[in-house]
């Protein structure tokens, strides 16, 4: 399995089945990405973007578009978007692989600290360009109404589903490994958000890891309750994803950092206005607002910079994800991230 479709339809079947690759040779690390952080700010100034197309991978509702639409920083934009739906990072980085979509902006505006994992196992040519922090509780294991589980121990020989390559994947590994389990101690079911939510109300899963806002729709829609949550397990960073070949091109890497830093400032809107974001998050996916209100509140992110230790603790993805026997290829993720648009970080567009 070669071609970047096959290696993500095996994805979705068994992780198991991930190709080996190694890192590519047109990567570049955040050292020698550094160097060229002023060519790519002077580019932003004087190229004329109004006539870019940036292919953004978003998520209808809850992604960059909606953020920036709440915000009112839609029209901010000196060029033109093409935003493309998917239900998550890691079906939004098999299309950056194949070179149709730029930038990943999908689950609240980025992506969680898997699907770039899996993307480098893969070998396909992507690199992290912007990274986000959250204090809050977000992934979360959540069981059924009058279900018997009531603690991670009991989910052995239990159905557990997970979005194979994404941040509850990781979640649910890190739960495991300090419960003293393995992967290997549950049957993993790999389901996408909205099967998930069928499966979970049929109570053909015993237990579902997932993210906001399905962790809180399920608690109040539908009895369910959370066994294991916490900043102590799963990583407190995402990220925004691009193309390695958008990178590279001086005009596309000009639009790509006008867009994180407008896309920063929408982050810190939505920090700071909760409940309005909330509103307009519900509005767009037909939940009601106070559970909206709520997931946007344990959703609140900063934008950061990229630095030794965002990198530390994507290596250290890398690695448990090895570890476990779910990806064949314990990449350097250092060849896959970049601090060359770290100043659009609190920087206004």
């Amino acid at each position: 399995m070669r071609t970047r479709r096959r290696f993500y339809a095996a994805l979705t079947i068994s992780l198991a089945g991930l190709a080996a690759a190694g890192c590519s040779s047109s990567s570049s690390s955040p050292a020698s990405y550094s160097t060229t952080a002023s060519t790519g700010a002077s580019a932003a100034s004087s190229a004329n973007l109004s006539s870019v197309t940036l292919n953004v991978g978003d998520q209808k509702g809850t992604g960059a578009q909606a953020i920036l639409a709440a915000a009112g920083l839609l029209d901010k934009l000196p060029f033109k978007v093409n935003w493309s739906d998917f239900t998550s990072g890691p079906t939004m980085v098999q299309a950056m692989g194949t070179g149709a979509v730029d930038i990943g902006a999908v689950d609240i505006g980025g992506v969680g600290d898997a699907p770039p994992v899996f993307a480098a196992s893969g070998g396909e040519n992507i690199v992290i360009v912007g990274a986000r922090t959250t204090d809050g509780d977000q992934d979360a294991i959540v069981v059924p109404k009058n279900s018997p589980v009531h603690s991670i121990a009991q989910l052995k020989g239990k159905k557990v589903a997970v979005s194979a390559g994404s941040s509850d994947n990781y979640h649910l590994l890190t739960v495991l490994n300090k419960n003293g389990l393995t992967t290997k101690d549950i049957t993993m079911v790999n389901l996408q958000p909205a099967p998930g939510l069928a499966a979970f109300s049929s109570g053909s899963i015993d237990a579902w890891d997932i993210w906001p806002p399905y962790v809180q729709q399920l608690t109040a829609q539908y009895g369910g309750h959370v066994i294991q949550t916490g900043p102590s397990y799963g990583s407190p960073y995402s990220y925004e994803v691009a193309s390695k070949a958008a990178v590279a091109n001086p005009v596309k890497a000009a639009a790509i950092r006008v867009f994180l830093k407008t896309l920063n400032q929408g982050y810190r809107w939505t920090a700071t206005h909760p409940e309005q974001w909330g509103a307009a998050w519900g509005e767009a996916s037909g939940l009601p607002t106070p559970i909206m209100v709520q997931a946007a509140k344990v959703s609140a992110t900063t934008p950061i910079q990229i630095t030794d230790d965002t990198i530390k603790s994507e290596q250290g993805v890398v690695d448990q994800f090895y570890a476990a026997g779910l990806i064949p290829n314990k990449v350097d993720i250092h060849d896959y991230m970049t601090d060359r648009f770290n100043d659009t970080v609190g920087s206004s567009a």
